[in-house]
């Protein structure tokens, strides 16, 4: 998979090189990273480092978590289009804040608990 990754890297370097529109760029490494597995490999390396790996892969994959992400990103393209852009700076500082909260307080629970 590593090959698989570092053309991944390349193309999406080669891509921004040649100024391709990001949006195709992304859907690009994720369907190249959904049909080749390439997420769940980069899950199971992070899952490899002792202790703490797979409780960031559990949480990872919470659907929670996706959710809202997801919620995050929609609610931010819906207000850059209406001119608030600071606000969504905000706002985006607040849940990745959010998300990462949410990660160590379930990693210290499985430590503690």
């Amino acid at each position: 998979m590593l090959p698989v990754w570092l053309g991944i890297g390349g193309l999406v370097a080669l891509g921004l090189h040649y100024d391709v529109d990001r949006s195709v760029i992304a859907g690009s490494v994720v369907v190249v990273g959904l049909v080749s597995n390439a997420f769940a490999w980069l899950l199971g390396i992070v899952a490899l480092v002792p202790v703490i790996g797979p409780f960031i892969v559990k949480v990872l994959s919470i659907g929670f978590v996706w959710l809202l992400n997801a919620v995050g990103y929609l609610v931010s393209y819906i207000a850059i289009r209406r001119g608030y852009s600071k606000d969504v700076l905000t706002y985006r500082g607040l849940t990745v804040a959010l998300i990462i909260g949410i990660v160590i307080g379930f990693v210290l629970g499985k430590l503690i608990g």
